[in-house]
């Protein structure tokens, strides 16, 4: 990390775990272990536990977010959210084209930008997900995928509106699978990134940018990961979803 330049942030990605009852109680057990980070702490939860989420970390450093976001304001969108139905819950972050959307939902690179739009529309920080898959990498294409999927979400986005946003560095090969880049593999993946964003708006701008890791970074690896110099914080699974071992992540990125 780079805290001269940038903020470090550590997201929790729940996914599809856990009733309003159920995020509730474990944001109340999460506060007391992550009070008083040197990072940025946000815990991005499914749709129906927003409210609970919100009213339970008041008063203290987490963050709520999301987890997907329309690229419109309103229409026949069934299962959608729009922007403002986020923002009037309190949300103040929101992930969009993880993985998992690309793979099940029909996420595309366009659709990813225009979510990201949406977001900085609506006065939302977009988690911009970007990642290859084992294929790819094997191929060779991993720098050239990784530039392409930044610069895409990234189009018409201003150099103004680019300090809201997060990049998340993502190898799908690595998303539940419990297999982990190396932290020099993390490091050029948020790299590439980075290098995407110089080329587009300039190398100062791109080293205020903060870039996550976000393959199956947990307790033990966090250390290690952190401390490359272009990995800001990490957007986290199922670690996130455990109390005392997403503390362990926090207090890694607050050194």
């Amino acid at each position: 990390m780079n805290k001269a330049t940038r903020k470090a942030v550590i997201a929790g990605n729940w996914k599809m775990n856990k009733t309003p009852a159920e995020a509730k109680a474990l944001i109340e057990e999460m506060k007391p272990l992550v009070a008083g980070a040197d990072c940025e702490v946000v815990l991005c939860v499914p749709f129906v536990d927003i409210p609970a989420a919100v009213e339970a970390a008041k008063g203290s450093n987490i963050k709520i977010g999301a987890e997907n976001i329309h690229f419109k304001a309103s229409g026949a969108y069934t299962g959608e959210i729009a922007g403002n139905m986020l923002k009037e819950l309190g949300v103040e972050y929101v992930v969009v084209g993880h993985s998992e959307r690309r793979q099940y939902f029909g996420e595309t690179d366009q659709t990813v930008n225009l979510r990201s739009l949406a977001a900085l529309e609506n006065g939302l920080k977009p988690i911009i997900c970007v990642g290859e898959t084992l294929e790819q990498r094997e191929l060779g294409y991993t720098e050239t995928l990784l530039k392409f999927q930044t610069k895409m979400a990234l189009t018409n986005v201003s150099a103004e509106q680019l300090k809201d946003v997060v990049i998340a560095y993502e190898p799908v090969w690595a998303i539940g699978t419990g297999v982990t880049a190396t932290a020099d593999q993390a490091d050029e993946g948020n790299g590439f990134s980075r290098e995407a964003i110089a080329e587009v708006y300039g190398k100062d701008v791109a080293e205020t940018v903060t870039i996550q890791y976000g393959g199956s970074m947990n307790a033990k690896n966090a250390d290690e990961l952190v401390a490359k110099v272009n990995v800001d914080g990490g957007l986290i699974g199922g670690a996130s979803l455990k109390a005392e071992d997403f503390s362990i992540i926090v207090k890694a990125a607050s050194k």
